[in-house]
């Protein structure tokens, strides 16, 4: 089974859903064919995006909740019925120690997938990162700890809160094991 972890942006338009979906489509059917186990968050956005693709894909959902209380206090009312059959259809689910999301708890989901991934795919614009937990920043650990990361951000893709553009040559240069999708 080939174990890819997923990271990216929450605020992604209606626009570029289907844009990222058809890449990370191909990417995860390169990378594990049929023997796909993806993990993930679960956030709203990049995250649920993927998690419906690893099923689409007959592939294996693991599930890490940075907190107790994360379903309660993350997940809209809008989002709660995407989020909950994700839940019902991942093989496992695992909920970090913390009761309460936070910053800290976010950042330990996140290390614990990435301590738990062969490779990462990281649905990101490219920017630097304002917080802690950051897409960039966990771009820059899966680096550190030698990960092989794939980032998707395909032309036409972009941010709720940001349409910008990503400045020129940034995807490339993240790091040696980065490769722009």
């Amino acid at each position: 089974m080939t174990r890819i972890g997923v990271i990216g942006h929450r605020g992604i338009t209606p626009e570029a859903a289907p844009l990222i979906e058809v890449v990370l489509r191909r990417l995860l059917i390169a990378k594990a064919g049929s023997r796909l186990v993806g993990v993930t968050c679960l956030a709203t956005g990049a995250d649920q995006l993927f998690a419906k693709l690893v099923l689409d894909l007959s592939g294996r959902l693991e599930v890490i909740l940075p907190a107790a209380d994360y379903r309660a206090s993350q997940v809209s009312p809008a989002n709660a019925c995407t989020f909950d059959q994700l839940i019902a259809a991942a093989s496992t689910v695992r909920v970090m120690e913390f009761q309460h999301s936070c910053r800290q708890a976010y950042l330990a989901a996140g290390a614990t997938m990435l301590a738990t991934i062969e490779t990462l795919v990281a649905v990101w614009d490219g920017r630097p990162g304002k917080n802690r937990g950051s897409v960039a920043e966990a771009v820059s650990a899966a680096a550190r700890l030698g990960l092989p990361t794939s980032i998707v951000w395909p032309p036409g893709a972009a941010r709720a809160r940001s349409a910008c553009p990503p400045p020129a040559g940034l995807l490339p240069e993240v790091g040696p094991t980065a490769a722009a999708v």
